[in-house]
């Protein structure tokens, strides 16, 4: 039987530069992410108060392990313009044996 994994992505959409490198770098500096891309020019399509909306977004991609993860969301909540941020955790199921250690080595300090 395999062990569930401990090394997951989080996902989380900003809706402009400035927030997302605050979150990108807060992440980082508390040790909640080893690293965290931002990607630019993502456009989000979703219904939200009985409207569709179109918005412009950047996407954070964030590399970090399990029991950083309420850490984590609480860091994203308190920083995030958003009434309902988005935070979605991926398991990572497997990946390069030296990145996933550097991801250990790198968060929970």
């Amino acid at each position: 039987m395999q062990n569930e994994p401990q090394h997951i992505i989080v996902l989380c959409t900003c809706p402009d530069n400035h927030t997302a490198t605050v979150i990108a770098d807060k992440l980082v500096a508390e040790g909640c992410a080893a690293c965290v891309n931002i990607v630019p020019g993502v456009v989000s399509v979703y219904q939200w108060k009985n409207r569709i909306e179109h918005n412009k977004e950047l996407l954070l991609i964030i590399k970090t392990r399990q029991d950083c993860y309420p850490a984590l969301e609480a860091t994203i909540q308190a920083l995030h313009p958003y009434e309902l941020p988005e935070i979605i955790a991926v398991s990572i199921e497997r990946g390069l044996h030296e990145y996933l250690k550097w991801i250990d080595q790198s968060v929970g300090k």
